[in-house]
């Protein structure tokens, strides 16, 4: 692995044609890898994405991490590869097993993507308010879909506790028929991350990197890729991109958990600190309104040619925030999570958009 971040803008590559593939410099995975033993390891190795117009914008080099090319088309396959290869390890999972987890989605299409390759079945839960995308892909995946009503972590009907209940009564009717990852708690989840997203972003961007910075759900991603990057140098700046409707941003500037604002996007923001975000490293944090963090999503489809979903957005907007906070000639990385077509009848629907105080962009004609 190695060289320089893809450059979706850049010229022709070596054979005259443009792309982002094509380039064999630009890229950062192993080019060696013809193929792989299962899909499990197309999981991870995921490139940088250099952003160019808000590189140039900020005088800055702004890298995006592609998760979005995972095979279950998120950053969230990585926690649940580290989860389960964590618990087959301990004996808690083995194949012909249950997963049960209680996720907003994404978590647990990775977990079925994941489970079904190694012969398990996933029965996921997870709050009705989230996309239909999503819950379609679930089942696509052949995870059993337990929609159940959205209401605060405190709540014992809280789609979390729902599924640890679920996995309890399993094993009390048939002993280790069923895995609760808990993601949210599992430091599985942080390890993985930071044993191989941290070591990625220092390897590809030629331990160049000065800041890193992404939102929060589990904090599995931040946490793990700050200790990996921390530990490589203390000085490079760890951010927290923090959406409305979480209390993050205002307790790691005034030590409250409070929760401030809301915002569309899905799966992102907390009212706790979880096991994965304890004695996390952050640095700096800001909290960014869906009025920066939707429009930054249409300026990537519209600049960039990436069609990603709302956490990607406000991700972006922190690093640029951060670009700004460290002035020019440094290198900021930050996750680009998932794709929009998950999103679709949200952050493409104009009465819906509307109703929140958005809009489409005017080129969107739809």
């Amino acid at each position: 692995m190695g060289g320089k971040a893809c450059d979706l803008n850049s010229g022709s590559g070596a054979d005259g044609l443009s792309g982002i593939r094509l380039p064999c410099a630009e890229m950062h995975y192993d080019r060696g890898m013809k193929n792989s033993r299962s899909l499990l390891d197309c999981i991870g190795n995921t490139p940088l994405i250099r952003l160019r117009h808000l590189s140039d914008e900020t005088g800055c080099e702004i890298l995006g991490k592609a998760e979005f090319m995972n095979p279950g088309g998120s950053v969230k396959d990585r926690a649940a590869l580290g989860m389960i290869q964590a618990a087959m390890a301990r004996g808690e999972l083995r194949a012909g097993g249950t997963i049960v987890e209680g996720t907003a989605g994404n978590t647990g299409i990775g977990l079925a993507l994941v489970g079904r390759a190694l012969g398990c079945h996933s029965i996921i839960v997870m709050p009705d308010n989230q996309s239909r995308g999503k819950i379609e892909t679930l089942k696509a995946h052949g995870a059993e879909v337990r929609p159940i009503p959205a209401v605060p972590y405190k709540n014992p009907e809280h789609f979390v506790h729902t599924s640890g209940r679920i996995a309890a009564a399993m094993n009390a009717q048939q002993p280790g028929s069923a895995y609760w990852p808990n993601q949210f708690e599992n430091l599985a989840n942080r390890e993985f991350h930071e044993q191989t997203t941290g070591p990625e972003i220092w390897e590809q961007t030629g331990g160049s990197v000065d800041g890193f910075i992404c939102a929060v759900g589990t904090g599995g991603t931040l946490g793990g890729v700050a200790r990996s990057l921390k530990a490589h140098n203390p000085d490079i700046v760890i951010g927290l991109s923090d959406p409305g409707g979480s209390a993050l941003h205002h307790y790691f500037e005034h030590g409250e958990l409070k929760i401030e604002g809301s915002s569309i996007s899905e799966g992102i923001g907390n009212s706790r600190i979880t096991a994965n975000l304890e004695d996390c490293p952050i640095d700096v944090s800001w909290q960014i309104p869906d009025t920066e963090a939707i429009p930054m999503v249409y300026r990537l489809i519209q600049e960039e040619g990436l069609v990603l979903g709302g956490s990607s957005g406000i991700n972006v907007v922190g690093a640029c925030r951060l670009a700004r906070q460290l002035g020019p000639g440094h290198t900021i990385v930050t996750v680009l999570c998932d794709s929009a077509t998950r999103y679709m009848e949200r952050l493409f629907n104009r009465e819906f958009l509307q109703s929140k105080g958005l809009d489409l962009p005017d080129w969107f004609d739809g």
